[in-house]
């Protein structure tokens, strides 16, 4: 059964938006709805870009025995004080140990192991003399350079204590991490499952990616950027679903189930054939609809079954956009990441008026240029090549003009 709407439904095909929606109360709601997701655990080999879901104690420590650091011999360090070239002291070779193979018994006065880096240090041994400091002739070793206790050992713990924290929660996981964790005897880790995106483009002109545009029907672009988005963001993202206009096939894609998170592009805006909207009122809720946004007005963030549903527009730019500022930040929440935009910044001063309008936000591409930052001349919502000609956007704030040239603005660069 469909879930009542807490906000009356306003029907905008052919009418326009009565209000829109500021930028700050959209994230403000996403942050509120959106949460991770639960736990599950995956093997090492398949954990990296995974989010933890729980902090990893070491319960053993790392390294578990006392080893050597070199190739070497080990020995009692006091009985190497006072050894130099001009004074070499002599040692009884009385074994060896090997990594896995541990010298059998405690060395004594007098004594020394030849040692492999890696090995177990013998008990009564506390230093390592490197074999370049040292002669062996038969079973003696010349010592000629003094050590001091605890050289070129690598002592219980040095690299992971037991008992301590190894990885918080929340840490994406990178590959050394799975190496550490490998180490302290973790083969599985607990991660936050990561969403599963679906993506429904609509529209009786659009042809599947991979087609040539013919007659006055178009290539879906949007899925394509869609996809590669949410992989970024930590999504897992199924075949995509391109549907015609018809109410019944849209509606029968949003109740299949199996999302997490549903993206809509194409058939979200004012047209008479735009019928998402009402049918995610008309399925759950639909609390946002229009956007005081530059490009990507007509996007909307609803509901369905307490799952975030985005309506994003059908024009590429817009619909980056859309992704970005909204959509994106709950792909990254619920897969445990944080939700600000996922783009090195920096700050550059204008080189070219930036012009917006007071009472929107204004995505604005912009190139970097030894100048400063100049907006693309040619700015238009369906004009993807802006995208890719510019090095990023600038977020224009609802109460500014634009910036003046001179003024400094933060630019977040589309590569990584």
């Amino acid at each position: 059964m469909p879930n009542p709407s807490p906000n009356p439904f306003f029907d905008v095909r052919m009418r326009g938006f009565p209000a829109r929606t500021e930028v700050a109360v959209a994230v403000e709601l996403i942050r509120k709805r959106v949460g991770p997701l639960g736990p599950e655990a995956v093997e090492l080999d398949a954990a990296a870009g995974h989010v933890l879901a729980t902090a990893v104690t070491a319960t053993v420590p790392v390294p578990h025995f006392d080893r050597a650091a070199f190739d070497g011999y080990a020995l009692r360090a006091d009985e190497t004080f006072g050894a130099g070239p001009n004074n070499p002291l002599t040692l009884r070779i009385v074994g060896e140990a090997m990594p896995g193979r541990p010298f059998a018994r405690p060395i004594g006065p007098g004594e020394a192991v030849r040692i492999m880096t890696g090995s177990p240090v013998p008990a009564g041994a506390d230093a390592v003399l490197p074999a370049e400091s040292a002669e062996e002739a038969g079973d003696l070793v010349k010592v000629v350079e003094p050590v001091v206790p605890g050289k070129n050992v690598g002592r219980t713990g040095e690299d992971v204590p037991a008992g301590s924290t190894v990885l918080p929660a929340g840490r994406v996981l990178r590959p050394q991490d799975l190496g550490l964790l490998s180490s302290i005897g973790v083969g599985r880790a607990d991660v936050v499952r990561r969403p599963r995106v679906a993506i429904l483009i609509t529209g009786d002109e659009i042809l599947p990616p991979g087609s040539k545009p013919v007659g006055y029907r178009i290539v879906d672009s949007n899925s394509v950027v869609l996809r590669a988005l949410v992989r970024r963001d930590g999504g897992e993202v199924p075949p995509t679903k391109h549907l015609p206009d018809r109410p019944d096939a849209i509606r029968e894609a949003m109740t299949a189930g199996g999302w997490d998170v549903l993206l809509v592009s194409g058939g979200t805006s004012v047209g008479r054939e735009d019928h998402a909207p009402r049918l995610v009122a008309e399925l759950g809720e639909l609390p946002i609809h229009g956007m005081a946004l530059r490009p990507a007005s007509p996007a909307g963030i609803g509901f369905i079954g307490g799952r975030p549903v985005f309506l994003l527009p059908g024009n590429p730019v817009s619909c980056l956009c859309a992704y970005d500022l909204f959509a994106g930040r709950a792909v990254r929440l619920l897969g445990g990441r944080s939700d600000d935009l996922p783009y090195r910044t920096a700050e550059h001063p204008v080189a070219e008026k930036i012009v917006s309008a007071v009472g929107r936000v204004d995505y604005v591409r912009v190139r970097i240029t030894p100048g400063g930052v100049e907006p693309i001349a040619v700015s238009g919502a369906s004009i993807l090549s802006t995208t890719v000609i510019a090095d990023g956007f600038v977020l224009v704030p609802r109460d500014r003009e634009g910036y003046e040239p001179g003024e400094r603005v933060t630019v977040y660069r589309y590569d990584e």
